[in-house]
């Protein structure tokens, strides 16, 4: 046994395995199987190894805010790490091993090391984690006797100011629900070394994603306390489409706790919104504007494209914030947390297309980690909301940062000097063409040129997109082999019905899905016979071959019309992308 190495205990208590080490960010929600523990994300070093039994050690973790409902749904299966080592504190993850211990009274340790003691770990074989401190062993060491189980104990010590209000609903006064929704506000705000509370004046909620029977019985637990939204709350995407799951062949197994989930919340005052693009919805956030989103991608938009401010929260301290009203008051919710800490630059391009800005958020997005970017290079383009909205999503797939800048374009980066700290000169990267070259190649994964599916709609459909698209197919027919399928919230789908979008694209024989999205979809939306799709997303490009194990192909929205019709991907680098 070497001197162990010491860190912030996140969640206290003893525990060791063998180690399962990466250098790279976890994304839990489309990364790991709820059901088995078993890492999907095909792109990620450790796909295919089982976290159960073992202590897994990752940088933190990355891309989607239901993480933490996935950590839940492990802990309460079976299927969990032993324990979690981080080189960072990431509260996704951690929150869920809270609830875990709230709700199911099952818990697993969890450390924050720092950057270098983690490198230490890379070739270490097995660890024992004991409070805040990890010790490495060459051999499986002794089984730990069942004294040295430490229960779990309160480690979050940190003072946080409570204004009047806050401690009466702290003491039950305004009912359970609330009570135990700010318990869980009060430590996560003990984790983020918040000093005190804020008021918010929205939520998204992104935990009515169902990843199993734990995340219903979170919900219902608490709609059995009498909870009660006291802020405009929207919904994210459910499961499935809440109207018509039956008519597209859902197994009601599924579909059943999936509907329920998406009732529980509606229960709890949420608007029937299931989109996870709520920033275009009416009820859509001004700059400076304090609010409590999930979903990661609606989180970037919000704080990058809108200036809103949120953090990006998990799934379940999303409807406790709700619940309260309130939220910590740290991170990018502050002026001095919305700073650049890095610049990157785009190098210039002939003419492009709309698969460039997921491409590039997709390569930005893994070389800024958990790192808020300035983005030099894009003024000359002036990006749409569409576009924007892709680079959003791409961004909030690979990185863990909640936030980007992109000189001349994001509200808060229009004078490109106000972003960057005082007296600071920021570390510079390039984003080259050899490097978008390496990005879509990562997000062809497909080997076969012919098409069975066509995935268009992650995140949700905009109005202006359902345009292009019914330009696009007017006058002519999809593949009769294909299926081509479109998913959007119900307001956009209306919106596009009244200004007849749609007709020409069901003409074309497109599949209008709404409640759902693309990463929640799976079989007979995509038809089992189906091997190969292809979609505009980066987002789903990078998870789809995971989440729905089919290979995919990456173009843009004229690229996916025209597969669309012909059965084939043209299987060839668009012109932009090739060598200048």
């Amino acid at each position: 046994m070497t001197s162990p190495l010491h860190g912030r205990s996140l969640i206290a208590g003893t525990a060791q395995g063998e180690l399962l080490f990466a250098d790279t960010g976890l994304s839990f929600w489309g990364g790991v199987e709820p059901s088995t523990g078993e890492v999907i994300d095909r792109h990620h070093p450790l796909s295919g190894q089982h976290l159960a039994g073992r202590v897994l050690a990752i940088p933190s973790g990355r891309g989607s805010c239901t993480g933490s409902s996935v950590m839940m749904e492990l802990i309460s299966t079976g299927h969990a790490p032993a324990a979690l080592i981080l080189a960072e504190v990431d509260e996704i993850l951690t929150l869920g091993v809270l609830l875990a211990e709230m709700i199911f009274q099952r818990s697993l340790p969890v450390i924050a090391i720092g950057k270098a003691a983690f490198e230490r770990l890379r070739d270490v074989a097995f660890v024992r984690v004991d409070g805040g401190a990890v010790h490495s062993f060459e051999a499986m060491p002794e089984p730990l006797a069942l004294d040295d189980h430490h229960p779990p104990a309160a480690t979050l010590t940190h003072q946080v100011a409570l204004s009047a209000r806050d401690q009466a609903m702290l003491a039950g006064e305004h009912g359970k629900a609330t009570q135990m929704a700010m318990q869980v506000v009060l430590k996560m705000a003990q984790l983020q070394g918040a000093e005190g509370l804020m008021d918010i004046t929205l939520a998204h909620i992104d935990g009515c994603i169902y990843t199993g029977p734990s995340s219903l019985r979170f919900a219902r637990q608490f709609v059995e306390w009498g909870a009660q939204v006291c802020v405009p709350t929207t919904l994210n995407s459910i499961s499935v489409d809440q109207r018509r799951w039956r008519a597209l062949g859902v197994d009601p197994s599924f579909g059943e706790p999936a509907s329920a989930l998406g009732e529980a919340y509606m229960a709890m005052g949420a608007q029937l919104s299931y989109t996870c693009a709520p920033y275009l919805l009416e009820t859509a956030p001004s700059v400076g504007e304090q609010i409590a989103w999930a979903e990661s991608n609606a989180v970037v938009f919000a704080n990058s494209v809108l200036g809103a401010r949120t953090l990006k929260y998990p799934d379940y301290l999303d409807i406790c914030i709700a619940l309260c009203g309130r939220a910590p008051r740290s991170g990018c919710h502050l002026d001095e947390h919305r700073q650049a800490q890095l610049c990157i630059d785009v190098a210039p391009l002939a003419a492009v297309d709309d698969a460039f800005y997921p491409l590039l958020g997709y390569c930005i997005g893994a070389m800024a980690g958990k790192q808020i970017p300035l983005i030099r290079g894009l003024a000359h383009r002036q990006p749409s909301m569409d576009d924007l909205k892709a680079f959003s999503a791409a961004f909030g797939t690979t990185s863990a940062a909640p936030l980007f800048h992109i000189a001349g374009i994001t509200p808060e980066a229009i004078n490109p000097d106000a972003v960057i700290p005082a007296g600071k000169t920021l570390p510079a990267y390039h984003v080259t063409l050899a490097d978008l070259q390496a990005g879509w190649q990562e997000l062809n994964s497909a080997q076969d040129d012919s098409v069975q599916v066509i995935s268009l709609g992650n995140p949700h459909f905009s109005l202006s997109e359902f345009g292009k698209l019914a330009a696009l197919c007017a006058g002519r027919r999809k593949h009769p082999d294909l299926a081509f399928v479109i998913t959007c919230g119900r307001a956009v789908l209306e919106q596009a019905r009244e200004a007849g979008y749609i007709a020409p694209i069901e003409a074309f024989g497109g599949t209008l899905v709404t409640d759902t999205c693309w990463c929640m979809l799976g079989e007979p939306v995509i038809p089992p016979s189906a091997r190969v799709l292809m979609t505009n997303s980066a987002k789903y490009a990078h998870y789809a071959p995971g989440l729905v194990g089919r290979s995919v192909h990456f173009a843009s929205l004229a690229g996916c019309v025209e597969a669309g019709v012909s059965g084939a991907a043209r299987g060839e680098l668009p012109v932009w992308l090739v060598s200048q």
